[in-house]
């Protein structure tokens, strides 16, 4: 009970306070605006497990999240900014769709090999930032951030040019040999798109942990991040750790973008701009300050939101105060410093009664 109570009073309780803050700040825009708040946020929640269908819908808008939540944070941990992400997760799109359109192999080979490319796609574009940053000094995000520009163009090219089915602005479909749709899941959760991805994601989850915080290589990793100088002085190779670090980043970033293709769309369309995950990454990471879990917990907040808020349109409720709903949430969450600063006065009150 007593370690119930210190978890609760120390990491619980800020985090819950912020999302109460948003949903009422949410609520008063709302109000504003002359909609009802309550019958709004019911149509939130009934979109998110309102049924089978739509809590699968809410798994699949997470999964994409906790990888490129876990990209960002694992930059983070190691002292780097990895904004790119978003041009990571197209890379990891692309290669995926070239290894799963343009082979002919058996299913226990071809899934894991267009996994396998896509990871690779997305590790080796983040690695050239890394290298980048070590070998010339380019700061890691002006030089991401050109990144994702590229990697947008770089592969519409690919699409367009290579495995465009005809007529349509999309590539060919991938067959099922390189699909990763877990079919008996899917017949589950009333024909929501479920896919192997999930589970991936989960396992990252715990492969972050695991590689950051029970291995040499890990700690070599934070060193770096927590102090360069120190851990160039103590004889870590810094700038091969800053290029590692930057394509084990790429390879959770590629992977989300991996399992979008392979199992939600089946293909790959030609984009007039960027899907958005990898930068919604970068909030999800933020919200689960850097933690494994807490990206996990951060990913199922926005990605539910994300999906709920769709309910939300059908009580009247525009876009716009929706997405001031999250944003109010999200904002709360990552400045907790000022939801602390509200919440002592009664933590101090209590400590008085007690």
């Amino acid at each position: 009970m007593d370690t119930f109570k210190k978890i609760f009073n120390t990491s619980l309780i800020v985090p819950l306070v912020s999302i109460l803050l948003g949903l009422l700040i949410g609520a008063i825009a709302m109000l504003a605006g002359g909609y009802d708040p309550i019958e709004a946020y019911g149509a939130l929640v009934d979109r998110v497990v309102g049924s089978p269908y739509h809590l699968g819908e809410t798994i699949r808008a997470i999964s994409p999240l906790i990888l490129t939540g876990l990209a960002v944070a694992f930059a983070f941990r190691t002292g780097l900014f990895n904004i790119g992400v978003e041009g990571q997760f197209i890379m990891g799109m692309t290669g995926a769709t070239i290894v799963g359109v343009s082979f002919d192999l058996p299913w226990f080979i071809h899934g894991p090999l267009a996994i396998l490319a896509g990871a690779l796609f997305g590790g080796i574009w983040a690695g050239i930032v890394g290298y980048l940053k070590a070998a010339r000094g380019v700061n890691e995000v002006i030089s991401s951030i050109m990144l994702n520009w590229t990697a947008l163009y770089l592969s519409n090219y690919i699409v367009s040019t290579y495995l465009l089915e005809k007529g349509q602005m999309k590539s060919k479909a991938i067959p099922d040999s390189a699909s990763m749709s877990i079919d008996w899941l899917v017949e589950l959760m009333d024909k929501a798109r479920m896919h192997w991805g999930t589970f991936v994601a989960l396992a990252c989850v715990l492969i972050f942990y695991l590689l950051l915080w029970r291995t040499k290589q890990g700690y070599e990793l934070r060193a770096v991040g927590h102090n360069p100088d120190a851990a160039l002085y103590a004889g870590i190779n810094v700038n091969r750790t800053v290029v590692k670090s930057m394509f084990i980043s790429g390879v959770f970033a590629g992977l989300a973008g991996v399992f979008e293709v392979l199992g939600v769309f089946g293909n790959q369309t030609i984009m007039a701009g960027s899907p958005g995950y990898g930068f919604d990454g970068i909030a999800v990471a933020l919200l689960g300050g850097n933690t494994p879990i807490g990206v996990l917990l951060g990913a199922i907040l926005f990605g539910g939101l994300s999906y709920g808020s769709g309910g939300m349109n059908f009580t009247g409720v525009p876009s716009e105060i929706i997405r001031i709903v999250i944003g109010s949430v999200i904002f709360f969450v990552a400045a907790n410093g000022i939801v602390k600063y509200i919440i002592k006065p009664f933590r101090a009150k209590r400590k008085e009664a007690a």
